[in-house]
C-alpha cells in the first residue's frame, strides 16, 4: 500500500532533503527512522528538493508499506525518536499511483529578511542592513508573472530538462519585524527562489532599475541575475495536491 507522510523540518543541521553520500540529510533521518518502526526498509519519494541549510514548514513523501495500524501510535512515537528539528504531522493512505512529487499542483515558498539587527532570527532570517524601496521591490516581483523560463535563475550545470516554471504569485509584505517575500509557482528550479531574491533586492537597495529584471529573465544568464541569498531565511510553507489525493485526509 502507498502512504503519504506530513512532515517539517529546520534545515540548518542537514545538508538539504535528499539523501548526499557523505553528509546527513533529512530524508535519510527520516527513512531510516521510518524503517525502523516499520521493520522493513522504506524509501521515500519526496515533493520535491530543498538545498542545504533550506527549511520546510510543510513538506510531503511517498512510502510503500504494509498496512499501518494504529497510524496516531505510529506518529506519535516517530516523533519521539526523531531528533527536535523534524516533525512528522500526517501519515495517510493514498491511492496505488499517487505521486508525492509529480502530483504536486503549487510549491509556495516564503524569504524573511529583518532590517534591524535581532539575535533571534540569527538563524532564521537574513538581515539586511541598507535601506530598501519595497515599492520598487514589488514593482519588479510583478514583472515575474510575465515570464515562464527562468534559466537566469537556475544553478549552472544541472540536470534538469526544462527551465519552465508558471509563477502564480510574487509579493513583498511586512509582517512586524520580518519583511517576507512569497512566491508561489507549479515548480521551481534548484536555487531558484534565493536568485529571485538577490535580484530584487539589488533592485530595493538601488543597484539597479526595476526593468533590469526583464534583461535578466531575456538573458537566461545566471551571471546576470543577483547574489544567492543565504539558505536560512528560506522556507518551503505549502506543497498543494489535487482535492483527489488529500480530501479525505483534511
Amino acid at each position: 500500500m502507498r502512504y503519504f507522510v506530513e512532515f517539517s523540518y529546520f534545515g540548518k543541521n542537514y545538508h538539504g532533503w535528499q539523501r548526499q553520500p557523505n553528509a546527513i540529510s533529512v530524508q535519510q533521518v527520516l527513512e531510516e527512522t521510518i524503517s525502523t518502526f516499520l521493520r522493513r526498509p522504506t524509501s521515500l519519494v519526496g515533493a520535491g528538493r530543498t538545498d542545504t541549510g533550506v527549511h520546510a514548514k510543510q513538506m510531503f513523501a511517498h512510502f510503500e508499506s504494509d498496512e499501518i495500524e494504529n497510524i496516531q501510535n505510529v506518529i506519535y512515537r516517530l516523533n519521539a525518536f526523531l531528533p527536535e528539528d523534524i516533525a512528522v504531522h500526517k501519515i495517510f493512505k493514498v491511492d496505488g499511483d499517487a505521486h508525492a512529487r509529480f502530483d504536486a499542483t503549487e510549491r509556495i515558498y516564503e524569504y524573511w529578511l529583518v532590517r534591524d539587527k535581532n539575535p533571534f532570527y540569527f538563524d532564521f532570517a537574513h538581515y539586511i542592513k541598507q535601506p530598501l524601496s519595497i515599492e520598487k521591490m514589488n514593482e519588479a516581483a510583478l514583472l515575474l508573472m510575465q515570464y515562464n523560463d527562468f534559466e537566469c535563475f537556475s544553478k549552472s550545470n544541472t540536470d534538469v530538462k526544462t527551465y519552465l516554471c508558471d509563477i502564480k504569485k510574487a509579493v513583498w509584505t511586512i509582517e512586524g519585524e520580518k519583511l517576507i517575500f512569497t512566491i508561489t509557482a507549479d515548480r521551481f528550479l534548484r536555487n531558484m527562489v534565493r536568485a529571485v531574491v538577490g535580484t530584487l533586492l539589488d533592485v530595493g537597495m538601488g543597484k539597479s532599475e526595476v526593468a533590469y529584471v526583464k534583461t535578466v529573465i531575456n538573458s537566461k544568464d545566471r551571471s546576470m541575475a543577483g547574489p544567492s541569498v543565504p539558505a536560512k531565511g528560506l522556507y518551503l510553507t505549502s506543497v498543494l495536491y489535487p482535492e483527489k489525493i488529500t480530501k479525505k485526509h483534511g
